[in-house]
C-alpha cells in the first residue's frame, strides 16, 4: 500500500509503464469527468470516476483483487480507506470472482484507517485488502477517480 500526493507521483511511475499511464491520466483529469468508466489503455489501464457520499464503516467488507492494482485518487473531498494485508485475512464472505476481479472478507481488527484528502491517493496492490469510501467524522461528498492497473 502506498499513500502519497499526486504532486509526488513521478517517483512511483517508474515502477511500471502502466502506473505511469495512470498518473498521466490523473494529472490531466479535472473535476468535470463524468461518473463511469474512462478508457486509458484498454483493459490494461482504465479509470472509474465516482461522485458520492462516504459511508459508515459498519457492515462494510474488505475487498481484494488479483489482476488489478487500485490507484484511488481523491480529487475533491476526504475519506477514510481501511487497509489490511491479505495474509491477515481468512474465510472470504465472497470467494474470488474472476468476472469482478474481487473477493470479499469480513472486517478485520487489523485493518488500519488511512485518511485521504483532496490531491492524495492510495495504491492498493493485490496483497492489500481495502475498504474505500468510509466517512471521516461524518458523511461527506467525494469526487474520486479509481484507476485500475492490470498487474
Amino acid at each position: 500500500m502506498i499513500l502519497d500526493t499526486l504532486a509526488l507521483a513521478r517517483q512511483y511511475a517508474s515502477l511500471s509503464p502502466r502506473l505511469a499511464q495512470a498518473f498521466a491520466f490523473l494529472r490531466g483529469a479535472g473535476g468535470d469527468l463524468a461518473p463511469g468508466r474512462h478508457e486509458i489503455n484498454g483493459e490494461d489501464v482504465f479509470a472509474l470516476v465516482v461522485r458520492g457520499a462516504t459511508k459508515p464503516l459498519a457492515g462494510r467488507q474488505i475487498e481484494v483483487h488479483r489482476n488489478y492494482i487500485d490507484v484511488q485518487y481523491v480529487h475533491t473531498g476526504r475519506e477514510i480507506m481501511y487497509w489490511v494485508p491479505l495474509a491477515a485475512l481468512a474465510n472470504p464472505t465472497m470467494p474470488y470472482d474472476p468476472a469482478q476481479d474481487a473477493a470479499l472478507y469480513a472486517f478485520s481488527p487489523r485493518a488500519q484507517p488511512i485518511r485521504v484528502s483532496s490531491g492524495e491517493y492510495a495504491i492498493f496492490f493485490p496483497e492489500d485488502g481495502h475498504i474505500p469510501s468510509c466517512e471521516w467524522d461524518q458523511p461527506a461528498e467525494v469526487y474520486k477517480i479509481v484507476v485500475k492497473v492490470r498487474v
